[in-house]
């Protein structure tokens, strides 16, 4: 990962240009726009996947609407089911009910008083399972409403930061337009060796090519520099490089606050 170096402080940065060679001041100019441009790029080339989580969290509430749809609608034909079931034992009732006119014998009357009270146990029954599924179905239509409620809600949010994504992609397009055309001045300032230097590094070392030097150590590989070598990076007046990682390197002179104007770096 590329890191944001900015040198942001501007008495900080006016201190640093104070002795410093042109070629390097550049440099340190060059990599903070080229970290701010790769930066900016990768949040544009997140876009695709952002516009599929904003769709993934619509699908989610999506499934739970038909999931609740689907619960009501098994409710509903379980429900008929048993209405069916219930008329049919009503039709049993009433041939029951007709032919108990018709027995003749105390042993048939009872008989028949028997298959009644089976008929109308069968309906109690059924009946009971109606008001269930009558009483489900209430909470089940509920439950659908707050669904599609939610749905309309979540589309409502989804579409505000659509919006909010849209509005942040044109900046950063305008930003990498913007840093692009700043390179390309700094670039026709600079030496061509000074470039060549730059840009070998930055191939080599996932687009970081100037680090800062403190307390006698890159701040990025973490490697010690040779003493002679630390003190003639604390001159700023050439382009040195760092034995380790190559990095070209540069010094915050301790009158500069370091948390204000320093590069912000990785980890090796």
């Amino acid at each position: 990962m590329i890191a944001d170096c900015r040198l942001t402080g501007s008495p900080a940065r006016v201190g640093l240009r104070a002795n410093m060679n042109s070629d390097l001041d550049r440099l340190i100019e060059l990599q903070r726009l080229d970290s701010a441009a790769h930066s900016a790029e990768r949040r544009l080339a997140e876009e695709p996947e952002r516009q599929k989580a904003f769709e993934a969290r619509i699908e989610a509430v999506r499934q739970r609407v038909a999931a609740a749809k689907e619960r009501l609608a098994d409710n509903q034909n379980a429900r008929r089911t048993v209405e069916k079931d219930v008329a049919v034992h009503q039709g049993r009732l009433s041939k029951f009910r007709d032919q108990l006119m018709a027995v003749k014998t105390n042993q048939e009357y009872q008989a028949m008083q028997k298959e009644i009270e089976f008929a109308q146990a069968e309906v109690k029954g059924l009946e009971d399972k109606i008001l269930e599924w009558m009483l489900e179905a209430d909470e089940l239509t509920s439950l659908v409403k707050r669904s599609e409620a939610e749905l309309a809600a979540e589309q409502k949010a989804v579409d505000a930061d659509r919006r909010t994504m849209g509005a942040e992609l044109s900046d950063l397009k305008a930003l990498v337009e913007r840093l692009a055309g700043e390179r390309t001045t700094i670039v026709a300032a600079l030496d061509a060796q000074a470039l060549a230097v730059f840009e070998l590094v930055a191939r080599r070392r996932n687009g970081v090519a100037v680090a800062e030097a403190r307390d006698g150590i890159c701040t990025i590989c973490h490697v010690r520099l040779r003493p002679q070598v630390f003190n003639n990076v604390r001159r700023n007046d050439q382009l040195i490089q760092c034995d380790s990682c190559q990095r070209i390197l540069y010094f915050v002179p301790a009158a500069v606050p370091a948390t204000s104007d320093k590069v912000s770096q990785p980890a090796q």
